[in-house]
């Protein structure tokens, strides 16, 4: 499995070019979909909706959204990641309840949580850039997809290049109180894509880590 891991780190590629004719498969998309579910978040709130998109007629309305970035039409399925500009109460009181019931105890064993939780995120210094806060998180499930795909041989390109505006408006967002945060096209890439060889480029063990024993 470790070599395995890294085998697929390795393969994987921001991908220029996908091959518009190759699909994902349900199975291997419904698997990703759980991965996407049971990525981690700050508090477990999971501040994000994600937005699958396959109809080709709205993905290629949303290559001029994207810088003109073909990947966004020629992709299988074009992710999106969709994140709350605001966390309320409501949100908060959802979480609680839901704990509550998985793990079989009272809503009001979890008060010292829900009043952390409120003070921080709804009432807090954190709630005045709530976007801020909810894309970091979705960067966590974006990380999530993007290694599950590698381990299914799928190629993907997350994908920061985009009027975030323009996908709001063409995805009816803003009135859902979400906006998006980051996209991503997943598929297989074209044969002809030239960026597929290109070697890595990435410091060394030495430059990046660290160790304090």
């Amino acid at each position: 499995m470790n070599e395995t891991l890294i085998e697929k780190l390795n393969w994987r590629y921001a991908t220029k070019a996908f091959n518009p004719e190759k699909k994902i498969s349900d199975a291997d998309w419904s698997t990703l979909e759980e991965a996407l579910i049971l990525t981690p978040s700050s508090y477990g709130l999971q501040p994000w909706k994600f937005i699958v998109i396959q109809d080709q007629e709205l993905k290629v309305s949303l290559v001029g959204a994207s810088y003109n970035q073909k990947q966004v039409a020629d992709c299988s399925h074009l992710l999106v990641f969709a994140v709350q500009t605001q966390v309320t109460e409501t949100d908060v009181n959802k979480l609680i309840s839901a704990t509550a019931e998985a793990r079989g105890v009272e809503e009001s064993s979890l008060d010292f949580y829900k009043k952390m939780m409120i003070g921080d995120i709804v009432e807090g210094p954190r709630s005045e850039n709530c976007v801020g806060w909810a894309k970091l998180q979705s960067y966590i499930a974006l990380g999530n997809f993007m290694t599950s795909a590698a381990l299914l041989s799928i190629d993907c390109c997350p994908m920061e290049g985009f009027v975030s505006s323009l996908y709001d408006d063409a995805l009816g967002l803003t009135d859902k109180g979400l906006t998006t945060a980051v996209v991503c096209p997943a598929g297989y890439r074209a044969d002809d894509d030239k960026y597929a060889l290109s070697s890595k480029v990435r410091y060394t063990a030495d430059e990046l880590i660290e160790h304090i024993d």
